[in-house]
């Protein structure tokens, strides 16, 4: 062990750790990685859809944008329960889902069936309230939560789904009526 400047360094006994002692897990923790995993595959699902069915810059830019940062942190989130032994949520159904602005079976199914303008319209809308719904889930992941990567990752959810909201409501405003 390191001593203070200067100090001889000595032996660390069996147990003792270099640097504050990282933070357990809590319950919210496990509900934020167990929320945003299902809450993120339906934004990916949302975003596959833009390709075949806008020509419109900024909602493909939303989509490339969404897809990059969001697959990595699926990948991060099931990687960090799996440490945990937890086993992670299948499809993109999660037991709040409306409080955190998912879209319903019929919201989805109009999106699919939209083309031209009033896709841009309804994707820029759902896309707008998931991620407000996001924002919310990572505020209470920073209100409760103690893992450090949750909190990182909460973090990183929080300003820039933030940033993409205020985006998208600028975008959403300048499409013709």
């Amino acid at each position: 062990m390191p001593g203070s400047p200067g100090a001889q360094a000595r032996t660390a006994t069996p147990g003792e750790r270099v640097g504050p002692t990282p933070s357990p897990t809590v319950a919210a923790d496990v509900r934020f990685a167990e929320g945003m995993i299902p809450h993120h595959r339906q934004a990916l699902e949302m975003t596959s859809m833009v390709e075949a069915r806008t020509t419109t810059a900024p909602i493909r830019a939303f989509a490339r944008q969404i897809a990059a940062a969001q697959t990595p942190e699926i990948k991060a989130m099931t990687a960090w329960l799996g440490e945990l032994g937890r086993s992670v949520p299948a499809g993109h159904q999660h037991v709040q889902g409306a409080a955190y602005g998912m879209a319903t079976q019929e919201e989805l199914n109009a999106l699919r069936a939209a083309r031209g303008a009033a896709f841009d319209r309804l994707f820029l809308q759902l896309m707008t309230r998931h991620h407000e719904g996001a924002v919310k889930m990572a505020g209470e992941q920073l209100a409760d939560g103690r893992d450090q990567r949750m909190r990182l990752m909460a973090k990183d959810v929080y300003s820039g789904q933030s940033i993409e909201i205020a985006r998208m409501r600028q975008v959403l405003e300048s499409l013709p009526a």
